[in-house]
């Protein structure tokens, strides 16, 4: 299966966007995300990533990509230089979480956050059975995730409240389909569209 087919989240984000606008992916990969963007609709797409392996990936897929930590932040960019910023499937893996989302709302216009939610039935179930999850949506094993974290839809809510981060739409997500009914318990993954308050 290729890249472009693996991530339930590609097209749920990619309807947020507009086209022909500005868009920055953070954490992006080995590119799969923007190279699905790009040819759902014409836009002008950056990417940052540290991992010189994927950095490598989309330069040879032709994509505009910066080598870089998040962890450092974003100084790099001015306030608002672009229309979209994207952190998908990627705040669980940073440290400063409060940091990174302070300053995507900063640098975007408007910012796309998806991650898996640790708050869907099976996740607690495992817990509840004395085990770490393994899913779909957080394939690793508790020794080798490369999440530093977990959080629920709940929590998220809760912190984009509290960093004046003003929800302007989410999508909830369990094998590819939109979940309404208690999205916390029955989502697997989550996604927000913020912006500042």
């Amino acid at each position: 299966m290729s890249n472009l087919n693996k991530r339930a989240d590609f097209s749920a984000i990619a309807n947020w966007i507009t086209p022909n606008s500005q868009v920055l992916d953070l954490g992006c990969g080995d590119g799969s995300f923007l190279e699905f963007l790009q040819k759902q609709k014409p836009v002008h797409a950056y990417g940052v990533e540290i991992d010189d392996g994927r950095v490598l990936a989309c330069v040879q897929k032709g994509l505009n990509v910066i080598q870089q930590d998040l962890e450092g932040g974003l100084a790099l960019f001015e306030d608002n230089s672009f229309d979209t910023v994207v952190l998908s499937q990627t705040v669980q893996t940073i440290h400063q979480t409060e940091k990174i989302l302070r300053e995507i709302v900063r640098v975007g216009k408007e910012s796309i956050v998806s991650f898996p939610n640790f708050g869907h039935w099976s996740h607690r179930l495992a817990v509840a059975l004395g085990r770490m999850p393994v899913s779909k949506s957080l394939p690793y094993q508790w020794y080798n995730t490369p999440n530093v974290r977990v959080l629920t839809v709940a929590d998220f809510e809760k912190l984009a409240s509290s960093l004046g981060l003003k929800v302007i739409d989410q999508c909830i997500l369990h094998d590819g389909r939109q979940v309404t009914l208690m999205p916390n318990f029955f989502g697997s993954l989550a996604l927000f569209r913020v912006c500042r308050a």
